[in-house]
């Protein structure tokens, strides 16, 4: 990793400190080279997960650059001492992405979410962004009996980026199975980002982004995600603590 771009470490997850426009830069970079690249979009329960998956912390760890997604790992980097400019929204690097697939001609495959998510989260960004490139858009699953079909779908597709939507860290383990085999340029695991641009999800106002309490307004608006809550506002912090005594 180039290390202008400043990783940082928490918990032992690395996470780099870079923007939006850095994180495209390196992203352009590589579709301009060539070549097989993993992004990785990290927040709070990622951090958590790898301190008991060594595959998935493994994953992180290889990854070509690891975005910070999410208030709280820039509040966990100031606590430690260390420094996290800003975040990286995958919805928002999504967004970014479709924008600059019009004037580059970048082919984009939406892998994921569930039935009819990824072709609605197409045709909103057809809206959007006219003359976005779609290469493909398939539900799919990250069941390893279900990778061979997936695989030759995407290879007679030919993105320039893949986006993976199967909630992590399922999705990044996918894409660290298959990039050896697919060798797409880019390849990037997007959580529950085509629900929110498919507008599956509501996405908490800006106001409330901005203060870091997007997640009270996903506990009032989909309360059966409180373990996963928990985890990134509670756990997240406890551990941080502990480790910075």
């Amino acid at each position: 990793m180039n290390q202008s771009l400043g990783p940082v470490s928490l918990l032992g997850v690395r996470v780099d400190d870079v923007t939006m426009d850095e994180a495209v830069a390196a992203i352009s970079g590589w579709l301009a080279v060539g070549g097989a690249h993993h992004v990785v979009t990290v927040n709070p329960e990622f951090v958590m997960a790898a301190q008991h998956d060594a595959s998935f912390a493994d994953v992180l760890r290889r990854s070509d650059l690891a975005v910070p997604d999410g208030i709280g790992l820039q509040l966990a980097a100031r606590w430690t001492g260390q420094r996290l400019r800003s975040r990286v929204p995958g919805v928002e690097l999504c967004e970014r992405l479709a924008q600059l697939s019009q004037r580059h001609g970048w082919r984009l495959f939406l892998l994921g979410a569930g039935p009819g998510i990824a072709q609605a989260t197409a045709a909103v960004l057809e809206r959007r962004f006219p003359g976005v490139m779609i290469a493909g858009c398939l539900a799919g699953s990250p069941r390893v009996e279900d990778e061979p079909a997936l695989r030759d779908a995407i290879l007679a597709a030919r993105p320039d980026i893949l986006l993976v939507a199967f909630g992590a860290p399922a999705q990044d383990l996918w894409i660290a199975r298959n990039q050896p085999l697919l060798q797409v340029p880019v390849a990037i695991g997007v959580g529950g980002t085509f629900d929110y641009l498919s507008g599956n999800v509501v996405r908490a106002p800006r106001w409330m982004r901005r203060l870091g309490l997007e997640w009270l307004f996903r506990l009032v608006r989909q309360p059966w995600r409180w373990r996963r809550i928990w985890t990134a506002v509670v756990r997240f912090p406890i551990a941080m603590h502990r480790q910075g005594r």
